[in-house]
């Protein structure tokens, strides 16, 4: 009669980890490039864009009369500002444990998607784990560098980094930009301070047209270039490019390219202008 009123008051104690032991820790953070890769050295700065594989162990753990042991965690990636990269990743670990594995710690292992438009920073992988059987949990926050396009923050609709080019791929922006008649001009710019809609939607359009002395339009983009999406992290910027033919017989002189721009969501539109010459 003892026994089964120690064991209708006391149930616990039948989960008392034979040896169960030290407060829940999650230890051996890594994170690396690639699948099994080796840890990225301190101060290594990802770019906007990359997968990042994340693993980690988690120690101190409880266990069941029967060896059994239960474990639930969760994953996710913060921005600097402490926005969710991604929804959150949950799973559990749930098996048997034997007197060969006594030195085993529990795996957790999953990839980080950087979204591609984010700014550079500080951000950092929150793991969150929970022993079922002891009752006890534990948090790490396991920081990361990301290196990002650096887009000027705006409060109202704005082109930023405008920048002329003689290739499509090319990385710098021409110092004096000049060209000859036939040439292609290349251009790339950002589009930034548009409001966002449910699911963090943009709907923000462009229209190109080509000014020539004292501001004649001497042509405009046809049908507006448009971007329309949504998505899980807010899209920080819309990054834009066009080229123009010139023709052969262009007269030399300065021209201008206007860029208008509009948010259709915040119901706001903008305007750049910037000055090219042909030689």
């Amino acid at each position: 009669m003892r026994s089964v009123l120690w064991a209708a008051f006391f149930p616990a104690l039948l989960y008392a980890a034979p040896g169960a032991a030290d407060a829940l820790a999650i230890v051996r953070p890594v994170i690396s490039q690639m699948d099994g890769g080796a840890p990225e050295p301190a101060g290594f700065e990802h770019a906007a864009g990359e997968t990042l594989f994340f693993t980690c162990r988690i120690a101190g753990y409880g266990k069941t009369a029967e060896q059994q042991v239960h474990l639930t965690y969760s994953v996710q990636a913060f921005d600097p500002k402490g926005v969710p990269l991604g929804e959150l990743y949950k799973n559990e670990i749930a098996q048997e444990v034997t007197a060969q594995d006594k030195e085993w710690l529990p795996k957790i292992e999953t990839e980080v998607a950087i979204p591609p438009l984010v700014a550079s920073g500080t951000y950092k992988i929150v793991v969150k784990a929970e022993d079922v059987v002891a009752k006890t949990s534990a948090v790490l926050e396991v920081p990361f560098r990301v290196r990002g396009h650096e887009v000027a923050a705006s409060d109202t609709l704005v082109v930023r980094n405008f920048r002329f080019l003689r290739r499509e791929d090319d990385a710098q922006a021409l110092e004096k930009p000049v060209y000859k008649p036939g040439d292609t001009v290349w251009a790339k710019f950002d589009i930034i301070g548009y409001r966002y809609g449910a699911g963090n939607k943009v709907d923000v359009s462009y229209v190109i047209s080509i000014l020539g002395a004292g501001g004649k339009v001497l042509w405009t983009q046809p049908e507006p270039a448009v971007e329309e999406s949504d998505s899980f992290y807010p899209k920080r910027y819309v990054a834009a490019d066009f080229n123009i033919n010139l023709q052969g017989d262009i007269r030399p002189g300065a021209y201008t390219i206007a860029v208008a721009v509009k948010d259709a969501i915040g119901n706001q539109t903008g305007e750049g202008k910037y000055t090219f010459t042909v030689e």
